[in-house]
């Protein structure tokens, strides 16, 4: 996002009523004004802009503020580094500093008014960086970045002093890297490396090293932004930028904190629609991991189902570490898409394939069987007693002669096979010296992904270093399991992006009809009652039983007579959260005494407990089906959050849910379903018929509507029990829990 963007940007859901009340909105999206159909019916922003970085980091001139040569000293190093890196880039190099005429040779301005040229970047190598933005703003520099720690990542003073740092940057329509950022943009990168290129971000420069290194691998890197606590500009500005550069292969990302959930979500989805992978470790897991990161970076984490469910959502990919952040980017950034989805093991070992190939079928990869006359060719070479069906055992003996290529190459001849993986455990020469070039020699030859696994622990043998690491064709690994997360990741993003249709194309941009009917039933900051909750799911198309809401005992007989025996009666009142446990729900009343002595009940409890009441509801009695509970709530990054799963009792036993943040499509919906360890109950269990999925799934999208347009005037929505019927008799909700923010 450009410019005065941050904190600017209106995220107000009152924006729907505005609409709808005939006034037009008139928030900022990247940099100017935003037309309606920029932003979604909460006033959220449809589109990711693409800053401009190409002058961050290829500027054409750069101030150095604060400049030094004078040995000792910390700015001394950096403005040398600084020096070297201008030189490679071609920029002219402008040292400030009140005090000196020269800074190791080069003519130094006093303040930044006094520099010969407008610069495009000016690096920051002072204490306190706010007083110096606005000079920046007069000077009419581009971008800035600022080394200062001492912001968010101290606590509350220091998140404030940042605050005041973002706001002066907005006013000056500049764009700054950091605070308690570092060098890592300004690094040596190789330039005799050919291939698509990884870029990295990280937030901890350490963390990022490991990436770099693997330049020494034959592994071309671009670019290297170190986000820092992102005041400004921040991890989502450049994946939207590294989506649109055509070097870069994929986007390697160490993020311990987001800056705006929105704006991750906008980039993630601006890098699917042009097929980017972006692979990253999220710091949060634990309660530990969350508290460490933010006092690394003064970031919010995130609740880390919804961060989990919402990289999965726009296809990121998610790794924990970052031997695999390595291992993970580097595949997705040289391989082409894969011909086939098959894979097969092909060892020296029975063993080892064995092996190999129990750990990729736990993980989901495809391991077709062989085909019987593609068994039969690889018998010409193999002896007879070896399996082939795949694994692939040729014995050892093969890989020596003429027979180890004739076998590759009929592997990868069969069209159903996408991948060759070859584990080698250990150095075996000249066994696995010759299989090594025979797999860089086919490799060369054909469109298809090879893969080795190079196991030993030594990692200075020539088949190693100098044959497989000077392939760029093959993709070598050092353990089996980081290349079983490699090949994963390489099939789903490409199977992703294949099918990947943007949710921010066809989000809802004006409200419902069913939006309007629901203003007057808010209650802000309090909960409704059941009666009014289940209004609100009406509105939007939601099914409930019949039920009506009485006063009087007599009242009730005649409601039961109306919604039919058997009932189900229960105390409604705003201030009633579980009925049950108080003894406000009566089940299965077949009589007008039952219904009458039932009323008495409840009232008598609800005025023993103190709960005030606005009715009881007698309801219609459904029984048959599968109970699950469909929600929303407000996740502190994401804004509001369209959660289902199990439900009734099992919703707090099994805790077996999935969530997804809207917009989000049919597909996403079905797909949460697919991650439910008790999806089985959905298509009938112990002779149980299927459930009516469809309906359940109109539901979800029904409450995802809601969750759009009501998101920041509800605290949380629960329809809990969701009875789903059997299959073409749809789905009720039995229960229903508002409360408004």
């Amino acid at each position: 996002m450009l410019g005065s963007t941050h904190g600017t940007l209106t995220t107000d859901s009152r924006r729907a009523r505005v609409i709808a009340c005939g006034e037009q909105p008139s928030p900022v999206v990247h940099g100017r004004p935003a037309d309606v159909d920029d932003l979604d019916v909460s006033g959220r922003p449809l589109y990711a802009g693409v800053p401009d970085l190409d002058r961050f980091f290829r500027p054409g001139s750069v101030a150095v503020v604060g400049a030094s040569d004078a040995e000792g000293r910390p700015n001394t190093g950096i403005t040398r580094q600084l020096i070297a890196w201008a030189e490679r880039v071609g920029a002219r190099l402008h040292p400030v500093h009140p005090t000196r005429q020269s800074v190791f040779g080069i003519p130094c301005s006093p303040s930044l008014a006094d520099l010969p040229e407008q610069v495009d970047l000016a690096v920051l190598l002072v204490g306190d960086p706010l007083p110096v933005i606005g000079e920046l703003a007069e000077a009419k520099v581009k971008f800035a970045v600022a080394f200062a720690s001492g912001f968010a990542e101290t606590g509350a003073e220091g998140a404030a002093a940042q605050a005041h740092l973002a706001a002066a940057v907005r006013r000056a329509g500049l764009r700054l890297l950091g605070p308690n950022t570092n060098l890592n943009a300004f690094e040596k990168f190789r330039d005799d490396l050919d291939g698509p290129a990884i870029a990295l971000i990280t937030q901890s420069g350490h963390q990022g090293r490991p990436v770099f290194a693997m330049q020494e691998l034959g592994v071309r890197l671009s670019h290297w932004a170190p986000t820092g606590n992102e005041a400004d500009l921040e991890t989502a500005d450049f994946i939207s930028y590294f989506s649109e550069q055509p070097e870069i292969g994929a986007i390697a990302c160490y993020v311990e904190g987001l800056k705006d959930g929105r704006s991750f979500l906008l980039a993630a989805d601006r890098a699917a629609r042009r097929g980017v992978p972006v692979v990253a470790v999220k710091v949060g897991r634990t309660e530990t991991g969350a508290r460490t990161a933010a006092s690394h970076t003064g970031k919010l984490t995130g609740a880390d189902t919804v961060v989990d469910a919402a990289m999965r959502q726009y296809g990121v990919i998610r790794v924990d570490g970052l031997d695999e952040l390595q291992d993970t980017a580097a595949l997705l950034a040289r391989a082409r898409a894969p011909r086939a989805e098959g894979v097969v093991v092909y060892s020296i070992s029975g063993g080892t394939g064995a092996h190999f190939a129990d750990l990729a079928t736990a993980a989901g990869l495809p391991l077709p069987h062989l085909s019987a006359p593609k068994q039969a060719e690889l018998h010409q070479w193999i002896p007879e007693y070896l399996s082939v069906t795949n694994p692939v055992d040729n014995g050892g003996h093969p890989v020596g002669d003429w027979r180890g290529r004739k076998i590759i190459d009929a592997i990868l001849a069969d069209p159903e096979v996408g991948v060759l993986i070859c584990p080698i455990t250990g150095p075996f020469p000249p066994m696995s010296d010759k299989l090594a070039q025979d797999l860089v020699d086919a490799a060369e030859q054909t469109d298809k992904l090879v893969c080795v696994v190079w196991g030993s622990p030594v990692g200075t043998e020539a088949a190693y270093r100098e044959t497989l690491l000077g392939s760029s064709k093959v993709a070598t690994f050092r353990t089996f399991a980081n290349c079983i997360t490699a090949v994963r990741a390489y099939l789903d993003h490409h199977r992703f992006v294949g099918a990947y249709r943007s949710p921010f194309d066809e989000a809802p941009r004006t409200p419902s009809p069913s939006f309007r009917k629901t203003q007057a039933l808010m209650r802000p900051g309090q909960q409704l009652s059941e009666h009014a909750a289940k209004q609100l799911l009406r509105a939007y198309g939601i099914r409930v039983p019949r039920e009506q809401l009485v006063t009087s005992a007599a009242a009730a007989v005649r409601a039961a007579s109306l919604v039919g025996y058997p009932v189900v009666m229960k105390a409604s009142g705003a201030q009633i959260a579980h009925k049950t446990e108080l003894g406000l729900v009566k089940i299965g009343l077949t009589s007008a005494s039952q219904v009458r002595d039932a009323y008495r009940e409840l009232t008598d409890i609800a005025r023993y407990e103190g709960i005030s009441l606005d009715g009881v509801l007698v309801c219609q009695m459904v029984e048959r089906g599968v109970e699950m509970v469909v929600g929303v709530t407000h996740d502190q990054l994401f804004g509001p959050t369209v959660t289902v799963g199990l439900g009734g009792v099992l919703v707090e036993v099994l805790r077996d849910a999935a969530v997804r943040v809207p917009p989000f499509g049919e597909d996403q919906a079905r797909g949460m379903l697919g991650e439910l360890r008790g999806r089985a109950l959905l298509e009938g269990v112990r002779g149980g018929p299927p459930v009516d999925v469809d309906a359940l799934i109109e539901v979800v999208m029904r409450v995802q509507r809601m969750a759009l347009e009501l998101g920041d005037d509800i605290a949380e929505l629960d329809i809990n029990p969701l009875m789903v019927l059997p299959r073409g008799q749809g789905a009720v909700a039995l229960d229903a829990l508002v409360v408004c923010r």
